[in-house]
């Protein structure tokens, strides 16, 4: 059911009859009219733009006189112009002025379109949503007495790592492993790949010796149960503020997410040696199929962010600009192409989040 409310002050002098609609998932709808005097002023800039596109016999683009000009497109492509660098500068400033929390392209319909009368439109765009938060302190609370102890690391886990290293410094060889079954090509590894000595060991890094070796990767495997371990903690924290916290999600962020998705997941496989084309076409399905399988996830993201947002604001969790500065130096360092400003909101949102957990985490302290 939509829920309207009307402003009794417009964005500016030259738009009247603002009215703001509220709609479903986190939409609003904008209706109003730019004054005609006010939508007469973008005449002329727009018969500059049509002038410096048109190609018309005789004439240098740019050149054409105007009544030429007017007579050979027409009073509506004129119109059509105006109204688009209109709303181009109009829509700012009543996101401004009606305090809208505006997010991605609206989506712009010309209601009227006349010479001498105002510009009548309807604007729908996507908003902030308002969040109604879980009872965040009490979910810590909850999981942590589910206490997740991490595995232990046992002599199998290292004789396993031991195994991987060696498969993957075989020696290839001589063989054709693409024209090979899957048994041929792990015989062909089992047989190339180096025996474990101390020689072999201290070629893969700074270690003495074999027993040096298991020693270490002992330890790193003990470290990544610890993460692992810590992870699985904060899935189930993040499940739970999903499930309780009430978000009226925007399509454009689901969307955006689903974006995010897709790209990384384009690398992932590239890395492989696979074209995304490819795979889909392996795949038997279209993108669209494969987008609406990923469509649960990038919902459950971009919820996800929000309330981490939320609760970063209401806890006024904030990195500091030398932690900014620091992550986007290392971002930068690693990834040549990256682009400093994109770098700069990413390395703030994954700081963000991570004072996020570690108040929560924090939380789950004081309650043991």
């Amino acid at each position: 059911m939509k829920k309207t409310s009307t402003k009794k002050e417009a964005a500016a002098s030259k738009v009247e009859n603002i009215k703001i609609t509220k709609l479903d998932k986190s939409r609003v709808e904008i209706t109003g009219a730019i004054s005609s005097e006010a939508f007469s002023s973008f005449r002329s800039k727009a018969l500059q733009n049509i002038n410096e596109e048109i190609t018309l016999d005789g004439f240098r683009k740019g050149k054409v006189p105007e009544a030429i000009l007017i007579s050979k497109v027409g009073e509506m492509p004129i119109l059509e112009e105006m109204a688009e660098l209109a709303i181009a500068r109009t829509y700012p400033e009543i996101v401004i002025s009606e305090k809208i929390d505006a997010l991605g392209r609206p989506e712009v319909s010309i209601t009227k379109l006349a010479t001498g009368n105002p510009l009548e439109f309807k604007i729908i765009t996507a908003v902030v949503p308002e969040i109604k938060l879980a009872d965040y302190k009490k979910i810590s609370k909850e999981e942590s007495k589910k206490e997740i102890a991490p595995a232990e690391v046992t002599d199998k886990d290292v004789e396993d790592a031991l195994l991987r290293i060696r498969k993957s410094r075989a020696d290839h060889s001589g063989h054709d492993h693409q024209k090979m079954t899957k048994e041929e090509h792990e015989k062909a590894v089992e047989t190339s790949m180096p025996e474990m000595t101390d020689e072999f060991a201290m070629t893969l890094g700074d270690f003495k010796n074999v027993a040096d070796l298991k020693e270490k990767i002992k330890i790193s495997l003990a470290e990544d149960k610890v993460s692992q371990a810590k992870e699985k903690k904060r899935i189930a924290i993040s499940d739970k503020l999903i499930d309780e916290s009430k978000i009226d999600l925007p399509e454009v962020l689901v969307e955006s997410e689903l974006r995010r998705i897709e790209a990384q997941f384009s690398d992932d496989i590239e890395r492989m040696g696979v074209k995304l084309e490819d795979y889909v076409k392996h795949a038997k399905k279209t993108m669209e199929e494969i987008r609406i399988e990923w469509k649960p996830s990038a919902e459950k993201k971009a919820k996800l962010q929000l309330i981490l947002n939320e609760i970063a604001k209401v806890e006024k969790l904030a990195p500091d600009i030398k932690e900014i500065e620091a992550e986007v130096s290392h971002i930068v360092e690693h990834y040549k192409d990256a682009d400093r400003e994109r770098a700069t909101i990413y390395a703030e949102t994954v700081l963000t989040n991570e004072k996020v957990y570690a108040f929560l985490e924090g939380e789950n302290k004081e309650a043991k």
